[in-house]
């Protein structure tokens, strides 16, 4: 056991989960440099030769396992997010207007399911603020200094809908925030499958996701198709929750759509199977579910996905991801590329170069 899991067991865990992110965060991002040293630089050049580049959707990825959307919603800590060894980091989930999200409490841990309950509601400063943010990153290069070699961050923009915006003006929203934050992004993700925000997972049935993805699809391209005729790579971002028919539809419209790729899976409303005590899940109350517990569900859908889109579609999995043997299970299934949230959580900042460095003592798929 490694100490900073003692230091979590024993001591983080008594402290509100939302404040303790918070506190590390800011901490990460004000220890960067140092964190990189001893964390090995992320992962060293001889593994990133042995695991080599990953490419999908046009883009070269450093390394197969990336940070999910949700740990850095305002894009404040991508570099030494990226120095710690993630191949990639997603930012958000952003919403058109900015909006406080959910009222605290709102974010829990399970340690004995090694799971974390939230309920955030997507609170973000919102497209425009980050927007700026983004532009300023760019200014300065953007560059992964866990890579030693000024290779930039690759970067993804998780987008959603807006709270206080109802259902019949969610198209507009979502354009919105393509429109501002889609000439930052290597890839841009739709997020229509939050458990916390009303509403918002009714959009993944394909009669309402059709014209979403149809409407990002135009206006990301009206700001980021070059002379070379390049644009953004579009993804969706689908639950865990859904039926294998619902996940199989949407697969096909992603395919008829020509979308460059889809993530699975979002947080799950299932409490089914957690060894918690009752009392303790229950005084959780709603929300996402992340974790362990998610880790067999996110796993039949991958493979769902996988034999329904064929092998040229991207799939990013992600849910109970908390070790390099999970991370191989789904390079096996059929993935294209990894991310996690929760173990980085519970295993600490050395844990996503840790997890790279064993991926490349084995052979992908």
């Amino acid at each position: 056991m490694t100490a900073y899991r003692l230091l979590f067991d024993h001591l983080l865990t008594r402290v509100d989960a939302e404040t303790a992110h918070r506190l590390g965060f800011r901490a990460l991002r004000a220890a960067a440099t140092p964190i990189r040293l001893r964390s090995g630089r992320g992962f060293p050049r001889s593994d990133r030769r042995r695991i080599g580049v990953v490419r999908a959707m046009g883009i070269d990825f450093p390394g197969v396992l990336g940070l999910a959307a949700g740990f850095d919603k305002n894009a404040e800590g991508i570099d030494a997010l990226a120095g710690l060894g993630f191949g990639f980091v997603e930012i958000g989930t952003v919403t058109g207007e900015p909006q406080p999200g959910n009222p605290r409490p709102r974010l829990f841990r399970l340690p004995a399911d090694r799971a974390v309950v939230n309920r955030m509601g997507f609170n973000n400063d919102g497209a425009e603020v980050v927007a700026r943010r983004l532009a300023a990153w760019r200014a300065k290069g953007g560059h992964d200094p866990s890579t030693g070699s000024g290779q930039r961050v690759v970067l993804g923009v998780n987008i959603g809908k807006t709270k206080l915006v109802p259902e019949q003006d969610a198209v507009a929203d979502y354009e919105k925030s393509t429109r501002l934050l889609a000439p930052y992004a290597d890839y841009l993700v739709v997020n229509v499958s939050s458990p916390n925000t009303p509403g918002l997972r009714d959009l993944q049935a394909t009669a309402k996701l059709r014209p979403l993805l149809e409407a990002v699809r135009r206006q990301a391209d009206a700001v980021t198709v070059d002379d070379a005729g390049q644009r953004v790579p579009l993804l969706v971002k689908i639950a865990p929750d859904l039926s294998d028919d619902d996940v199989l539809a949407v697969a096909d419209l992603a395919t008829e759509l020509g979308l460059d790729g889809i993530v699975a899976t979002n947080t799950t409303v299932s409490r089914d199977g957690l060894v918690s005590p009752a009392d303790a899940v229950a005084a959780v109350g709603a929300g996402g579910l992340s974790g362990a517990p998610l880790r067999e569900r996110a796993l039949e859908v991958l493979r769902l996905l996988r034999k329904q889109v064929g092998e040229e579609m991207t799939i990013i999995a992600v849910g109970g991801i908390g070790s390099a043997a999970d991370a191989r299970e789904r390079l096996d299934a059929g993935a294209t590329l990894l991310q996690a949230y929760t173990a980085f959580i519970y295993e600490g900042a050395l844990w996503p170069g840790r997890v790279q460095r064993e991926l490349a003592g084995g052979a992908r798929r």
